[in-house]
């Protein structure tokens, strides 16, 4: 069991929705200079024939907009865990040249890991038509449904818009810190429950010689820190293992005491993506998901949106938990299983 925290912790990231609607700090529109600045930078690394994945930060620079990312990171790390980059010309920069942009920002906040067994750095997030309920090879990204309340591998993830949806696919996020404190007052009984040992399913993509599930708690606290990790559907077809030890019901009430609190009204803050978007959030402090969404028919128009997972070097210690979990993504990226992994 990991380390219990039994007192709030009074820090920036606990915030209410009506706290961050009224918070503009985490947004941040991109000036005319500033698109100058990327394109001279995307016509930097082109001119040098340098692709992704080869392009490391010194290689793309942004003189104004570096110091500018630094507080955004900064702002993910130590205050609300989320921020919202907007108004990115990707209609007009076209995917390469949009992707090429997102991994020099990308490199400005960190290293960037791998998502999957494939090896992908930059996971096209979008739908395939496969069923992640009958499927267990299916990651919930690659489907139109409603995704439950979830947290991304890697310290910091992020996700570009491409195309929006023809309807619904609205984002929602909430502080897994401020829920946590107010379980601490309204629901002390399932603390136990908050911070036990949960088996998550790997949904097929382990390492060799691993387990095909790993175990993680949704709450952990060290050294100062207080780690939330929420994927109750990997949690729920972890189960599908007979050598899984079996849900207890205080496990189950407490999951589902989290989720009801990230969706209420009280948490739960919603975000329509726009062409051009970057949303960046914190693994460790927020939690996020998506609701059900209507695709275009034609496939050029379909949602598509690009995942980054990145690790900050603020959190290079972390719980062994944590950091096993950051050991598979590593490997994943650098033992891919397709001849280029992007």
């Amino acid at each position: 069991m990991a380390d219990i925290r039994r007192t709030p912790l009074q820090i920036p990231a606990a915030w209410t929705a009506a706290e961050m609607a009224k918070n503009t700090d985490w947004v941040h529109r991109v000036s005319s200079a500033e698109i100058a600045e990327l394109d001279a930078a995307i016509s930097a690394v082109k001119a040098r024939s340098l692709g992704i994945p080869d392009i490391r930060r010194e290689d793309f620079a942004l003189p104004t907009l570096a110091p500018k990312i630094a507080r955004m990171q900064k702002e993910l790390e130590e205050g609300s865990g989320a921020m919202l980059i907007r108004g990115l010309p990707v209609a007009r920069w076209g995917q390469e040249d949009s992707l090429l942009a997102y991994w020099g920002i990308g490199v400005h906040l960190g290293e960037i890991t791998g998502q999957n067994g494939k090896g992908h750095r930059l996971g096209f997030v979008r739908a395939t038509g496969r069923d992640w309920d009958k499927d267990h090879t299916v990651r919930g990204y690659q489907t139109t449904s409603w995704l439950p309340f979830h947290c991304d591998k890697g310290d910091i993830v992020g996700l570009l818009c491409l195309h929006g949806a023809k309807s619904g696919g609205t984002s929602c996020f909430a502080s897994s810190i401020a829920i946590h404190n107010v379980l601490l007052e309204r629901r002390p009984d399932l603390v136990e429950a908050l911070y036990s040992d949960l088996y998550v399913d790997l949904r097929g993509e382990e390492p060799p010689g691993m387990k095909p599930y790993y175990l993680q708690p949704m709450y952990g606290y060290y050294k100062g820190r207080l780690y939330g990790r929420m994927g109750r559907k990997y949690v729920e077809s972890g189960q599908r293992f007979p050598e899984v030890p079996r849900l207890t019901e205080r496990q189950a009430e407490a999951m589902e005491v989290v989720e009801a609190l990230a969706a209420s009204d009280e948490f739960r803050l919603d975000m329509e993506f726009e062409q051009g978007d970057i949303q960046w959030l914190n693994n460790h402090t927020v939690m996020h998901s998506r609701n059900e969404y209507e695709d275009w028919p034609e496939p050029e128009r379909r949602r598509h949106l690009v995942r980054m997972l990145v690790f900050s070097s603020a959190y290079r210690d972390v719980p062994d938990y944590v950091q096993h979990i950051n050991d598979v993504t590593r490997w994943w990226r650098d033992h891919p299983k397709e001849a280029v992994a992007v």
